[in-house]
């Protein structure tokens, strides 16, 4: 299937052709034509798919039909989504793909000065995409008007939860009209975020192109057993060992991120942080350098992180475990985007083995783990594990590896899977 064969106006079609979009995605083929359609849709994918695509794509289209111009453009299409880096970059994506279509987008978040964000909504705005927070300010100062919405788009469902949204969802539900089109997005599907679709669809047809919770396949995914006050010193060998051009390391804390980055900045491995206490000016700063590979580690809590769209990221590294499942989807989805391989490497301490379990049960696979390293777990008492002297690393005859060393590992489990079958004949 090629876009072409969507139906699509020609604007678009050589917006995506300068892009470089030849075929469309799962998610993308099969949310398109009903969006196109008006009618509301229910979608499920996880991160890496092109969810964005699959409802900008459609809008521009459907409000490209009847566009309206000059200061009497009215906010036509909403989406609302929960992080500032999320809500930039699909408006850079509505930009892009809509180039030829005559239609004014914008984008508010907080974080800046509103100031730049008003002028813009004044000169009249046919697609705003918004945080829930700075939206609903914006509207309480009269600067946005929801009356004229015919597309309302609600993205990161599940995120939007997660972070406390669901009383400014609400909020916002109230004021919309409600003769619209809704589409609906999130990469899981738990039970409260079908009553929340159920509040806001309208004989929806839901799109699935994963089972739910599911890791992208061209992931390789690993995990190291370490002692917590280790973790450091294994992060800084995996970076230097493996030659890492580019890698997203996720801790818990801002506190946590902003300690990764000075230890890596001291063994010469330039990395910067971006987390909620840093300005959207450092925020937007950091991404930018990591996307040029100005800076090669980028050290992110989950957040800041949920929206980086990186070309080719390398590697992810979960130097803390998450304790919600769902979040592992999150991030090791921020690898293998687009059809690409990836890494997933994931540093377990023995607190956090328990994580670990709920993790490998939600997505139905044991994460194979890697036994060569400087710094194997010695503690194994959680208990204990904050409290007890780490011992030393343990040494090896040889503690040089091959730059790929975790796909070395894999391929000699390779070799002992097929030796233990032959001698099983």
């Amino acid at each position: 299937m090629s876009f072409k064969s969507l139906d699509l106006s020609t604007p678009i079609l050589r917006s995506l052709e300068e892009e470089g979009y030849t075929q469309p995605t799962p998610i993308q083929s099969k949310a398109i034509p009903i969006a196109l359609k008006g009618t509301d849709v229910l979608g499920c994918a996880q991160t890496g798919t092109g969810k964005t695509a699959a409802f900008a794509i459609p809008i521009l289209q459907l409000l490209s039909a009847g566009k309206s111009r000059g200061q009497n453009r009215k906010i036509r299409s909403l989406i609302v989504t929960p992080t500032r880096e999320l809500a930039i970059q699909i408006d850079e994506s509505f930009q892009n793909y809509g180039r030829y279509t005559d239609l004014d987008t914008a984008v508010v978040f907080g974080g800046v000065n509103q100031k730049g964000q008003v002028n813009k909504l004044k000169r009249g705005v046919d697609i705003l995409t918004a945080t829930p927070g700075r939206l609903l300010d914006l509207m309480n100062q009269g600067f946005i008007s929801l009356s004229d919405i015919e597309i309302f788009v609600l993205d990161e469902a599940d995120r939007m939860l997660d972070m406390g949204f669901i009383h400014d969802i609400r909020k916002l539900l109230k004021v919309l009209p409600d003769k619209r089109q809704t589409l609906f997005f999130s990469a899981t599907m738990p039970s409260e975020i079908v009553k929340l679709s159920r509040s806001i669809l309208k004989n929806p047809v839901r799109v699935e192109v994963t089972p739910e919770s599911s890791t992208v396949d061209m992931i390789e995914q690993g995990i190291y057993f370490v002692d917590k006050g280790n973790k450091k010193n294994l992060l800084v060998d995996v970076l230097q060992e493996t030659g890492t051009k580019s890698a997203l390391v996720f801790t818990r804390t801002k506190h946590g991120a902003n300690k990764v980055v000075k230890l890596l900045n001291s063994q010469n491995i330039q990395a910067e942080a971006i987390h909620g206490n840093k300005s959207q000016t450092a925020r937007q700063r950091a991404l930018g350098n990591f996307k040029d590979q100005v800076t090669r580690v980028l050290v992110a809590t989950d957040i800041a992180a949920r929206g980086i769209d990186v070309d080719e990221l390398q590697y992810v590294i979960n130097y803390e475990i998450p304790n919600v499942p769902e979040t592992y989807v999150h991030r090791i989805g921020r690898t293998g985007r687009a059809g690409l391989d990836g890494t997933a490497l994931s540093f377990c301490d023995a607190q956090e083995k328990a994580y670990l379990r709920d993790i490998e049960k939600l997505i139905g696979q044991k994460v194979p783990v890697i036994e060569e390293h400087k710094y194997p777990l010695e503690n194994h008492d959680a208990a204990a594990s904050d409290t007890k002297k780490q011992r030393p690393p343990r040494k090896h005859k040889s503690n040089k590896r091959s730059s790929n060393t975790f796909g070395k590992t894999k391929g000699t489990n390779k070799k002992r899977r097929r030796k233990s079958a032959g001698n099983n004949k």
